[in-house]
C-alpha cells in the first residue's frame, strides 16, 4: 500500500521572503493532523503570491508527488497579488464552487469582510484542491466546515480512503444500498 500523501501550500510573499514565520501553512498541518487517523505524508511548499510558481507547485504535488489533497493557505483575498483561486483554476479540470460558498458562509459568522474571500476548491486527476483562508483562526473554522465532505470527494475521483478522529471531525459518507 502506497503512502497517503497530503499537499500544503502557503501562499505568501512575506513568508517565502522569510519575513515572517509561516504559522498558516503550520496551522492547516496541524488539523489535518488532528483530523485524520489514516497516516499521511505532508508534501510542504511556501510560494509566493505568483500565480505561474503556484500553478507549477500544485501540478508537482498532484501528478508528480501523487499528492490525493491538497490545502493552499492564502492569496484568496481581493489584493492586486491574491490569485490563488485563479491559479486553482487554471490547473483544475473541475470546479466545486461549493466549498468556498461554504466557508465564506462560515466566516460570515465571525467577520463581515468574509464577503472578500474568494475560496474555491477543484479537482486535479485524483487530487483535491481546496484553497483556505490566511489567518490561523480562519484557516481552522473554514476547514473544520468543509472537512467532513473530503473524504468522500477523494473517494469519488479514485483517491485513497481516508478516515477522521471521530472525537474531533466526522467524515460524511452516504450509506450504500
Amino acid at each position: 500500500m502506497s503512502t497517503v500523501k497530503i499537499g500544503i501550500i502557503n501562499v505568501s510573499d512575506r513568508a517565502a521572503a522569510g519575513i515572517y514565520e509561516d504559522l498558516p501553512g503550520k496551522a492547516a498541518l496541524a488539523a489535518l493532523r488532528e483530523y485524520l487517523t489514516t497516516p499521511f505524508e505532508p508534501v510542504y511548499r511556501i510560494i509566493p503570491d505568483e500565480q505561474p510558481q503556484l500553478e507549477a507547485a500544485m501540478i508537482e504535488m498532484a501528478d508528480r508527488d501523487g499528492c490525493c489533497l491538497i490545502v493552499t493557505t492564502g492569496g484568496t483575498g481581493p489584493a492586486l497579488r491574491d490569485v490563488t483561486p485563479e491559479a486553482t483554476a487554471a490547473v483544475c479540470a473541475k470546479m466545486l464552487p461549493g466549498f468556498g460558498e461554504l466557508m465564506r458562509a462560515t466566516s460570515l459568522k465571525f467577520v463581515p469582510t468574509a464577503i472578500l474571500s474568494r475560496q474555491t476548491a477543484g479537482i486535479r486527476g485524483r487530487c483535491l484542491i481546496v484553497n483556505l483562508p490566511g489567518k490561523p483562526k480562519s484557516i481552522r473554522e473554514c476547514l473544520e466546515a468543509v472537512f467532513p465532505a473530503v473524504p468522500y470527494c477523494i473517494d469519488l475521483i479514485g483517491g485513497p480512503r481516508l478516515e477522521t478522529n471521530e472525537a474531533v471531525i466526522r467524515a460524511f459518507r452516504p450509506k450504500s444500498g
